[in-house]
């Protein structure tokens, strides 16, 4: 997940959540995951896409991301 700073150098913030306490825990299930995920989110906190637990590729987070700056523009 660090590397996506990397490859979007300026144009994204990333962190890492803890996905076992209790607050966390809750948005986890919100969000359909069992265990973890990733999310992007907008500048508001809105869900602009996610892929859960062990079904996450980078790669396709690395164009989700592509794609959602070139709607941005």
């Amino acid at each position: 997940m660090s590397g996506l700073q990397q490859t979007f150098p300026g144009q994204l913030e990333a962190h890492n959540v803890d996905a076992t306490t209790e607050t966390s825990k809750a948005e986890v299930q919100a969000l359909g995951f069992r265990n973890h995920g990733l999310v992007i989110r907008d500048h508001q906190g809105a869900v602009l896409w996610k892929q859960p637990d062990h079904d996450v590729k980078i790669e396709d987070a690395q164009q989700a991301i592509r794609d959602l700056l070139a709607k941005r523009g």
